[in-house]
């Protein structure tokens, strides 16, 4: 038989020279290269760095963002329980601004019976008239004066009264008594309607008869003149007390007088 015999290291071919160099020189080449990649891998790094560093502030932004939004809400939340309140005060100011309003009209529209009796009384003729009863009517409607006549049958005198001191309602007057001539009537008629208690245009004689004398006594058997038994009626003066304070402090009304102008001073009724 035959046998076959290789000889590998003669069928070797040499390794050229120039091409170990050339491939030495290549990988010097290859590991020089590598200075870029490492500088672009190093920017990623800074950039993700940075984008970390960008999202870990934003987080905590948001976050205290979050907070001040939550402590805003509560601040709301107790300001509209404050407006509340504060809505609810105001009303009650407001009610109780209207109460006073109302008690400074009632005390404007106040006129005592003391005043207005010193007014008559004041303006009454000496030694000729005579005022037996005043009486409070409703509104008498405007007509014209009874023109004062005389009458053969006689009155019988009215009882003299002497009306409460207290607060007088919108409404009129009635004052009756005697007179010694029409004349005296018709004086105390004018002089009634200079009075700022009273309406000018609504005060007259309703009814002016000659009578005989009450006094007149049987046992003397002098007989006394007649006289005039009147009645006059009026409206009151639609003037507030805050138009009459003048008027209200002559007459003696210090305690009115003195609250009014006490609520003058606070606003509650325009002077």
């Amino acid at each position: 038989m035959y046998s076959l015999d290789v000889n590998f290291i003669k069928s070797r071919k040499p390794v050229k020279t120039d091409t170990v160099a050339r491939t030495f020189n290549t990988s010097q080449l290859s590991a020089g290269d590598m200075t870029p990649i490492y500088i672009g891998l190093g920017v990623g790094l800074a950039s993700l760095a940075l984008v970390s560093a960008g999202w870990v502030i934003l987080s905590a932004q948001n976050s205290r963002l979050t907070t001040e939004v939550a402590q805003l809400d509560q601040t709301l939340t107790a300001l509209g329980i404050q407006e509340q309140e504060i809505e609810k005060v105001k009303a009650n100011l407001e009610q109780i601004k209207g109460q006073n309003r109302a008690l400074a009209t009632v005390f404007n529209q106040i006129r005592p019976w003391s005043a207005i009796l010193q007014d008559i009384r004041d303006r009454i003729p000496a030694n000729a008239v005579q005022i037996q009863n005043i009486k409070q009517i409703t509104p008498v409607a405007v007509a014209p004066a009874a023109s004062p006549t005389p009458a053969a049958s006689p009155t019988p005198a009215a009882t003299p009264t002497t009306p409460p001191v207290a607060p007088i309602p919108v409404g009129g007057i009635e004052i009756s008594g005697i007179a010694r001539s029409f004349n005296d009537v018709n004086d105390l008629l004018l002089t009634l309607k200079q009075s700022s208690f009273l309406q000018p245009t609504e005060t007259r004689i309703i009814t002016a008869t000659l009578v005989d004398n009450p006094v007149q006594s049987s046992a003397t058997g002098v007989k006394l003149p007649q006289v005039v038994n009147y009645t006059i009626q009026s409206n009151f003066s639609d003037a507030g007390a805050t138009q009459l304070l003048r008027e209200l402090e002559r007459k003696g009304s210090l305690g009115l007088v003195t609250r009014i102008r006490t609520l003058q001073q606070r606003g509650l009724i325009q002077q």
